[in-house]
């Protein structure tokens, strides 16, 4: 499994591309934007896109969903449904924060906790996570110790709750009783700034001190 970032946007959000070095399958992951830029590493690194997986409905990780799913002819999976309003206001979203012009996507397959998705072969659990945003879903696979966070859990911080739909309890609550539990050694690439482990994020970051 390789694994490539894509910052995008003005909010440097980490498009995540995760393939299969020896087939070249693999998929892409919150495509908030910079479309061009995505399709041009795609090119390069020669990958081969089964699917476009969606961790949930803000503008910065969906805003270039639906110009790429047209682009390479793909389906779109997730978030969950709890989303579905953020989804369908991306147009608006992009305006409020004076991004480009954005498209609706409506997913192909939403996501509910214990569904699993495929990524590059390997099969990851969906684990629904909301408080961030409703429908916010994470990707884990255990054999690897190894989860697509989004904006759940960040190194040294939390994602925002103070968007709509956003609820710090019920974040921390998902934080508490889905992430936590995973166990320490599960690595995880978050949907802003550099990757972690929640082993890293227990003892040291400041939201996680009472949990």
């Amino acid at each position: 499994m390789k694994v490539a970032i894509v910052p995008v946007t003005p909010f440097q959000q980490n498009c995540t591309l995760i393939w299969d070095e020896e087939t070249g399958k693999g998929v892409v992951i919150d495509p908030g934007g910079d479309v061009p830029q995505i399709l041009k590493v795609l090119e390069h690194e020669k990958i081969e896109v089964e699917r476009i997986l969606i961790t949930h409905g803000h503008i910065d990780h969906v805003g270039g969903a639906a110009e790429l799913r047209d682009a390479l002819d793909v389906e779109v999976e997730g978030p969950h449904e709890a989303d579905r309003m953020l989804m369908e206001r991306v147009a608006d979203q992009a305006i409020q924060f004076g991004l480009p012009e954005a498209k609706p996507c409506e997913p192909d397959r939403w996501l509910v906790e214990g569904d699993q998705v495929d990524i590059a072969g390997m099969a990851f659990d969906v684990l629904h996570c909301p408080g961030h945003a409703p429908g916010h879903v994470v990707f884990y696979n255990g054999d690897a110790q190894f989860a697509i966070m989004g904006d759940v859990l960040f190194n040294g911080s939390i994602g925002r709750t103070d968007l709509p739909g956003g609820d710090y309890d019920t974040l921390m609550a998902s934080i508490r009783d889905k992430i936590l539990p995973l166990g320490d050694d599960v690595a995880f690439i978050c949907g802003h700034g550099n990757h972690s482990n929640i082993g890293e994020e227990r003892r040291n970051n400041p939201f996680l001190q009472n949990l």
